[in-house]
This record gives C-alpha cells, structure tokens and sequence, in this order.
C-alpha cells in the first residue's frame, strides 16, 4: 500500500501531538531533502543543487507505513553560516526538541563531518534515538558497502542509502518502524477507571469553544473512556448540579469522576458533592504528556511572587488570539487578582520558548495538546535545569481559585505534596 497523506481536520485523525515525529538532520547538501522524499515516496520537501535550500524546519503530518501516523521534520543544514545562517541552525536545535526518532544524513562522499558529530553528540545528550544514513551510496567506487565507518560512536545504527536510486530506503523505513516502535504507549486516565464507570465530562461552550467543535483534549479524554468501555457523560457547568441530582439517585449511576474545564472549576466543585472526585483535562495532561510533580510545584510558587518578578506565559499552538484570550489576557488578570500587584509577564506562542530562562521566575505554560511529549517534557526539563518553577494553565487557575487541593484529589500523592510544599524563596 502506497503512504498517504492523511486529511487533518476530522475526528478520525491522530493529532499532531500524538504521533511519532521523525526529524532528518545534516549538513548542507548531504542530501537530506532528497532522503525525505524517498522515505516518504513523495515531493514532500524541495530538493536542489544550491545549498542550503531548505531554510526552515518544514513539518508534514501523514501516514508512514511500517509506522502509522507520523509527522515528517525535514531542517536546514546544520553547518549554515551568517547571520540568517545562525538563525537557520538554531530552528534545527529547536526542532529536535520535538524529534521522537532522528535521522543524521550524511554524504557519503565524504563522511561524518564536524557537524555531523556534533548532531550525535546532541542525539545522545538528549536521548533521542537515532540512525546514521550514509547517502549518495549510487557515486561509490566500491558500491553502497564501501560507506566510511571510521570513528562512529559505538552502538550506532548505520545504513547506506541512495535517495537517487531508492537503494537502502526500504531498510531504513524499517529501522525508522523499530526504532519508533520503542515510544511506550501512554494513557490520559486508565488507572482511574474501570469499565463501565460513568464519568462526567464538564465541556463549557463559550466564545472560546471552536464553533462546531470541542477542543482536543476533550476529545481525546472522551475517546479514551469510550475504549475504555465506561459511560462518558458529557455536560456545561450550568447543566451539571441536575445531572449530578439524577445520577446519585441511584448507587449504580454514580459517578466515579469528574473532569471538568479549569475555567468552570469553581462552579464545578461548588455542584460536586464529596465523595465524588474531581479533576481537570489540564491536570490530567500535565501527567500525561509532562510532569504533574513539577507542575504542582510550580503553582506552590505562585504564592511567593514578587513586585517586579518576571513571568513567562507559553502557548504551545498559534492559534487566533480573541478579545479574553486565556494565556494574554486571563491569566495576567488573575495573576493581579491573586498577588495583589500587576505581574511583568512575557508571552511565547508555538515552537518558540527559549534556552535561557534567567530572567523569568516562574513559568505558566498551556496544556501542550498540540506539542508532543518529547517537545512537552524537553520544555520542562530546560525550566528544571534552569531553576525556574513551571506550572500549566489548569494547575495554575486552581491555584487561583483555591481548588487546587481538591483537584488533585484522584492523586492523592501529589496532594500531599502540595499540603508539604513551601513557598519558593
């Protein structure tokens, strides 16, 4: 079956953020274009004598058979030179972020160069596991099996291939299938529920809400209960006391959980009754694609904020920004509200969030649906090691809200934290 290309804007597709993002990195003119080509079977990125034709990361969502569904990372030369050059080679270090599996091309003409060992230096500090193709294999004298192997980290995987004549492509789509195939499969809430649970979903629509539509992690956490045979109950924060009424009518259709959108959470726990837990879709991805530890740490240090601290708000997507955009309105807004003087705050959106974070002392990121876990966890690692607390839009509003305690209660763990944590000084 030939790859296709998938249409990504029905319900039946894997989001961005959830499938295996595959990034072919290099020198200038090694080829690495052509090899995306050839690995997808399509003119997927342009391919051209001049080097350094390739001047951004260029990122393509689709099917990639023995894989599934994967996103397609084809950067710019790693050696660019200048002024734009730096910029060029500082997209490539941001799109690695990203990078679930990596591809070094390399000219086999030539052999590994500085830069190419440079890259698998980077591979290996961050873990991401990777091959090695020696491409150009076609202009050999000796034929594809004369590629140099001289001084190759011990270990690494390393395959001649020809983008001109297709030879090798086929072992490397199979390599790229085993070393993808190493990514554990996650869940959002499996250990919270057992089938035939009934779980309420709390799903404001607001001017916010995408018309026709509901956000991505709504939906994901509706698919996943749904696989999970458990009965999904979808409702607004106006709706939900009623429903709350009818189902604790009856032992058999209480509810096991409810999960509701940060900005109703203070309606929601008001119409709660204890005994039923309650949690939100922020909460539960800051688990599932980050770290809850972190994050929960992160909203403690809310509270030791002060005049003339700076914050970094960090949107991972770049969607429209509305007149009460939660990230540059909202939450600024209750940050004031909540420390009782305006914050200085600094705001990214999409693939920029920067390596020096001095300046900032606290970071309040977005759920992070549209990034995925490599990219998520990369984001937070460079906080950690910064020495800056980070927190998530969800954790953060129910720290606001003064919820927070009760919103982690599905994590008892993680609630005690939060009792024991001491403001950050």
């Amino acid at each position: 079956m030939a790859d296709t290309l998938r249409n990504t804007n029905t319900l039946n597709d894997v989001p961005s953020g959830e499938r295996v993002h595959i990034g072919f990195f290099g020198i200038r003119n090694a080829g690495k274009s052509s090899v995306v080509n050839a690995v997808t079977n399509q003119e997927l990125a342009l391919v051209s004598e001049v080097r350094g034709t390739t001047t951004d990361p260029v990122l393509k969502a689709m099917e990639l058979l023995p894989i599934g569904p994967v996103v397609i990372i084809d950067t710019p030369g790693i050696d660019d030179e200048g002024e734009l050059g730096a910029m060029r080679v500082e997209r490539t270090r941001q799109a690695l972020r990203q990078t679930d599996v990596a591809v070094l091309v390399a000219d086999s003409t030539v052999g590994l160069q500085e830069a190419d060992r440079e890259l698998l230096d980077l591979f290996a500090e961050k873990k991401t596991p990777c091959v090695v193709a020696f491409n150009k294999t076609d202009l050999l004298p000796g034929g594809p099996a004369s590629y140099p192997t001289d001084r190759l980290p011990k270990g690494t995987t390393v395959l001649p291939v020809s983008a001109k004549t297709g030879d090798g492509i086929l072992a490397l789509k199979e390599t790229l299938g085993k070393l993808a195939g190493t990514k554990q499969e996650k869940y959002i809430l499996k250990d919270l529920v057992e089938p035939g649970d009934t779980v309420v979903l709390v799903i404001p629509i607001d001017a916010s809400a995408p018309k026709g539509r509901i956000i991505l992690p709504q939906q994901q956490v509706l698919r996943e209960l749904l696989d999970l045979h458990c009965n999904a109950l979808c409702v607004q924060a106006s709706d939900l006391k009623p429903l709350l009424d009818r189902l604790l009518q009856n032992d058999a259709t209480k509810p096991k959980l409810v999960v509701t959108d940060s900005q109703a959470f203070k309606s929601v726990m008001k119409d709660t009754p204890a005994g039923i837990p309650v949690t939100s879709f922020s909460i539960l991805f800051a688990r599932y694609k980050g770290d809850l530890e972190q994050q929960v740490r992160g909203a403690a240090a809310i509270r030791s904020l002060k005049p003339g601290d700076r914050v970094l708000i960090s949107e991972g997507c770049t969607h429209h920004r509305q007149c009460q955009d939660i990230g540059t309105v909202k939450l600024p807004g209750w940050l004031e509200n909540h420390m009782g003087f305006p914050p200085q705050v600094d705001f990214t959106q999409g693939g920029q969030f920067p390596e020096d974070l001095s300046p900032f002392r606290l970071i309040i990121h977005c759920g992070g649906c549209m990034l995925n876990e490599t990219e998520m966890k990369g984001r937070l690692r460079i906080a950690k090691e910064a020495g800056v607390p980070m927190t998530n839009y969800g954790v953060a509003i129910a720290e606001f809200n003064g919820t927070l305690a009760r919103a982690l209660e599905p994590f008892p763990a993680y609630q005690q934290l939060l009792e024991s944590e001491k403001p950050y000084v």
